[in-house]
């Protein structure tokens, strides 16, 4: 039985395109496996305090060295982290802003990449990735097309950005369904979504 982590970061509700998706493949997910577990967490409308200077002390004191006042600042975090470790598979809904996350995804990456948790610094100096063996999904909602070869192409930095921050914390098995072109009037936006609906078919029968 796998347990997953389902999180939609989009601000808006049944106008959103990749909660659109996310909840799709969730669905056809759930009837072709109904044993498993599926966590779901809103982060596009409950948001994530973004890291401050309290969270900082605290994620840089040892446990058993807080004041009251410090673990209260790293709690939030301490539950996002057990939460994120719990679960065997990720499906998160994405949207594409200026080119990149949206800042509460941004917020939530802050509260979950941490020192001695999910990465540890070596003897040498480097890093390790301690969230090992496990699969991630992304769908993510773009207003205009930024597929390999386009000319949008180069202004890219959500997919680099999220591959590279999971797989520094050790997940490297990430599957992308990039939404696109979203923004380019009715024909475009239904060959997306005929794209769309074809990946998140396959992503079921074979993730």
């Amino acid at each position: 039985m796998a347990h997953i982590l389902q999180i939609d970061s989009s601000p808006r509700g049944d106008r959103s395109f990749s909660r659109k998706f996310s909840d799709e493949f969730i669905t056809a997910w759930k009837n072709a496996h109904p044993e498993d577990k599926v966590t779901y967490r809103d982060i596009g409308h409950n948001r994530i305090p973004h890291v401050d200077e309290s969270w900082i002390a605290a994620a840089f004191t040892p446990p058993d060295a807080r004041t009251p006042e410090l673990t209260k600042a790293i709690e939030l975090s301490d539950t996002l982290v057990d939460e994120f470790l719990a679960a065997d598979r990720y499906v998160f809904g994405v949207p594409m802003y200026n080119f990149n996350v949206p800042s509460a995804f941004k917020a939530y990456i802050d509260q979950i990449v941490r020192a001695g948790r999910t990465f540890a610094v070596t003897e040498q100096g480097g890093f390790k990735g301690l969230v090992e063996g496990k699969k991630m999904l992304i769908i993510t909602a773009r207003g205009g097309d930024f597929s390999p070869g386009s000319p949008a192409a180069p202004y890219d930095y959500q997919e680099p950005y999220l591959r590279t921050i999971f797989g520094f914390i050790g997940i490297t098995d990430i599957t992308f369904i990039n939404v696109e072109n979203l923004g380019a009037g009715d024909q475009a936006r239904e060959q997306s979504f005929a794209k769309a609906h074809e990946a998140v078919a396959q992503a079921v029968a074979n993730w």
